[in-house]
C-alpha cells in the first residue's frame, strides 16, 4: 500500500542508521578469507535482503522497520538521555539507542523466520522464504542464529555508553518479550484446531504478539532516553495501543483492501481461512445458518472460490463485521493518543519532533482503514 509523504518521512528519518546498525551486527560475524559469508550467515542475509541465493549482493525491500523506529523514536520522545545535537543534521545521539534498536529488529526477523515454518509459507516480501529454498531445519538454526545474536547485539550499549543497570534491565525486558511472544505463537497455532474462538481470546492472542515486541521497543527506548518511570511506562503503553491497532488494521487490509492497495490478492485473508478478527466478530454475530456456512466453508478441504468469498463478504456485510473492526481499531488508537499526550513533556526539542512522529504513525493506522 503506497504511504503518505508524511509516514515516509517518519519512517524514513531513522531508517540509515538502522539499517547500518543492522549490517555491523551481521557482517561483523565470521567470513572466509575472501570476505564471502559462510552459508550460516549468508541465510541471515538472505532473508533480511541483503543477498540472493547464491549470496550475491542485493537489495529488496527491508519493510518498515518498524520496531526499530519505534523503539528510536521512544529513546527521543524520553529526552535522548539530554543530548541534544548542535544542529539537526547531527544524529550522534543516537548512538546510545541504535544497538538496541538492531537487537529488536534481529528478534523481529528471528520470529519471521520461525512463523514461515510454522505457517507453511513460502513467500515474504516478493521472495521465497528461508526454509522453503534451504529447508525446514537450517531455517530453525538460522532463525535460531538470529536470536542469539540479538542478544549479543543487545550488549552493544555497553560500549555506546549505557549505564550497566540500565543494560541489564534491557536484556530482561526483551527476553520477557520474547517469552511472551512464544507463548502468543502458541495461542495462535493451537487456534488452528479450534473450531470456536472468541474475539476476546484472539486479542489476547495478538496481544502477546504484535502487541508485545512493539510494547518492548517503545519501553526499551524509552528506558535508554531516561530514569523517569512514568514516561517509561507511558511510552510502553503506547507500544502496547499501537501494537493492537497495527495488527487490526491488518486484518481489515486482509479482507477488504483492493489488490492494488494491498500489492496481493484482494480478500487474501478469506481466501486463507485466516481467523483474525473479521471472521472470528462475524461467527459471534450471525445468525445460526450463517455460522453453519462459515464453519463449512473453513472447514472443507477444497480450496474457497471467488463464490465463497462473496459469500462469506456478503455475511460480514450483513454482520457489520467491518464497521465493528474500524471501530475496535478507533478505540485502540484513541488509547495510543491519551498515552501520548499523557507523556511527560520537556522543552527539548527533539522529544517534541518525536511525539509528532509518533501521532503520524497512530494517524496512519487510522486513516488507511477509514479511507477504504
Amino acid at each position: 500500500m503506497a504511504l503518505s509523504s508524511t509516514i515516509q518521512s517518519t519512517l524514513l528519518r531513522h531508517q540509515k542508521a538502522i539499517y547500518t546498525a543492522l549490517r555491523q551486527a551481521v557482517l561483523s560475524q565470521d567470513t572466509d578469507e575472501k570476505g564471502t559469508p559462510h552459508d550460516f550467515y549468508g541465510q541471515m542475509q538472505y532473508h533480511l535482503g541483503w543477498v540472493d541465493t547464491q549470496f550475491a549482493p542485493m537489495r529488496s525491500n527491508p519493510g518498515k522497520l518498524m520496531r526499530p523506529t519505534l523503539l528510536l523514536l521512544a529513546y527521543e520522545a524520553a529526552g535522548a538521555w539530554e543530548q541534544t545535537p548542535p544542529n539537526s543534521d547531527d544524529t550522534a545521539y543516537l548512538a546510545r539507542a541504535l544497538p538496541a534498536a538492531a537487537a529488536i529488529e534481529l528478534t523481529h526477523n528471528f520470529t519471521l523466520i520461525h512463523d514461515d515454518i510454522e505457517d507453511h509459507d513460502t513467500e515474504r516480501r516478493h521472495r521465497a522464504t528461508l526454509w522453503s529454498i534451504w529447508g525446514i531445519p537450517q531455517a530453525i538454526n538460522t532463525g535460531d542464529g538470529l536470536f542469539a545474536l540479538s542478544r549479543l547485539t543487545l550488549w552493544g550499549v555497553l560500549q555506546a555508553g549505557v549505564e550497566g543497570d540500565i543494560a541489564a534491565r534491557l536484556g530482561a525486558t526483551l527476553d520477557k518479550a520474547c517469552l511472551v511472544l512464544a507463548e502468543g505463537q502458541h495461542l495462535d497455532m493451537s487456534f488452528e484446531q479450534q473450531q470456536t474462538i472468541t474475539v476476546s481470546a484472539y486479542i489476547d492472542m495478538i496481544s502477546r504478539k504484535t502487541a508485545a515486541l512493539m510494547s518492548c521497543a517503545a519501553e526499551m527506548g524509552a528506558m535508554l532516553g531516561t530514569r523517569d518511570q512514568e514516561t517509561v511506562e507511558r511510552l510502553r503503553s503506547f507500544g502496547w495501543a499501537i501494537g493492537v491497532a497495527f495488527q487490526v488494521r491488518d486484518d481489515i487490509l486482509g479482507v477488504w483492501a483492493s489488490t492494488a492497495e494491498l500489492g496481493k490478492t484482494s480478500a487474501g485473508d478469506i481466501y486463507r481461512r485466516k481467523k483474525s478478527l473479521p471472521i472470528l466478530h462475524a461467527l459471534e454475530r450471525a445468525t445460526r445458518q450463517d455460522q453453519d456456512r462459515l464453519h463449512a466453508l473453513y472447514q472443507q478441504e477444497q480450496p474457497i472460490t471467488a463464490e465463497q468469498v462473496e459469500e462469506v463478504l456478503e455475511i460480514f456485510e450483513r454482520t457489520q463485521t467491518k464497521n465493528y473492526c474500524r471501530e475496535f481499531l478507533s478505540r485502540e488508537c484513541v488509547k495510543a493518543r491519551a498515552t501520548l499526550a499523557a507523556v511527560p513533556h520537556s522543552s527539548n526539542t527533539i522529544s517534541a519532533r518525536a511525539l509528532a512522529d509518533m501521532e503520524t504513525l497512530v494517524d496512519f493506522v487510522e486513516e488507511t482503514v477509514h479511507s477504504m
